[in-house]
């Protein structure tokens, strides 16, 4: 971590923070800031993680980079939240749990366990006190993990249900008009559409399969994780009114919904 310090200082400087700022910022005292930035003790991943989400830079630039050699367009680009990892290539750490032969364990993260989650993602600690589900269909080469879902919005997957998806790297291998559980700062676990508007805009389009909910657009600096969706269980039955056609009614009003925001987004 041989630029940690100085970079940590110089972000903070350019945001025009003070140790204290920063501290309350990521849950710290204003003493271990300082500690960091003087070479006194490095962060604890889960720091170190908060650190690089808040300056809104990759955990490889921040570590390995001396960032005061940039230029200034650079360090505004940085700012600007334009050095977000979207492929997965630079140091991004999924933690997770294992069994005693190395394979990956499936975690259930549930209804009371889901307001922690978007702190406790990174946490060591916070996963393996997660429950275990045992899944013997899931392959042993990807990485799961399931969701308890609310609401009404993604039928028929109904409220109630336990979604499980695929762990997500790369971002902009994120295909459009596919179900995805995502895991926001603002609003915590979601279970949405998702609209691949990466490249052009740096946002992905939230979208339901119950019209009633109207898609909307969030920017991909407020995420902190994507699992594509797999499976899903429930105790419930589909209601009989969700035939395949009302649902192919349902995602045809959403694309035009979508086009239309798009339209008026271009205006």
């Amino acid at each position: 971590m041989h630029f940690l310090a100085s970079n940590i200082r110089l972000l903070r400087k350019r945001k025009r923070l003070s140790q204290e700022d920063l501290a309350n910022a990521l849950g710290v005292t204003r003493s271990v800031i300082n500690s960091y930035e003087n070479k006194l003790a490095d962060p604890p991943l889960p720091v170190l993680l908060k650190i690089a989400e808040f300056f809104k830079i990759s955990l490889d630039r921040l570590v390995r980079q001396n960032l005061c050699d940039l230029r200034e367009s650079e360090l505004s680009e940085i700012e600007r939240g334009l050095d977000m990892d979207f492929l997965g290539r630079r140091l991004r750490v999924l933690t997770t749990t294992v069994d005693s032969d190395r394979e990956n364990l499936t975690e259930l993260v549930p209804e009371r366990a889901k307001a922690g989650y978007t702190t406790g993602y990174s946490d060591p600690d916070f996963i393996r006190d997660l429950p275990i589900m045992q899944l013997p269909f899931l392959s042993k080469n990807r990485k799961y993990r399931a969701f308890a879902i609310s609401g009404d919005s993604m039928p028929p997957v109904p409220h109630g249900s336990i979604v499980i998806g695929e762990y997500v790297g790369d971002w902009t291998s994120v295909r459009s008009d596919v179900p995805y559980i995502v895991v926001t700062r603002s609003e915590g676990i979601v279970f949405k559409l998702l609209k691949n508007q990466l490249i052009d805009r740096g946002t992905f389009m939230f979208a339901s399969l119950n019209p009633a909910y109207k898609p909307y657009e969030m920017s991909a600096d407020e995420i902190l994780e994507i699992w594509k969706f797999q499976y899903f269980i429930s105790s419930e039955l589909w209601p009989a009114e969700l035939t395949k056609d009302s649902l192919a009614r349902a995602l045809q009003s959403i694309q035009v919904e979508i086009s239309e925001i798009k339209k008026l987004l271009k205006s």
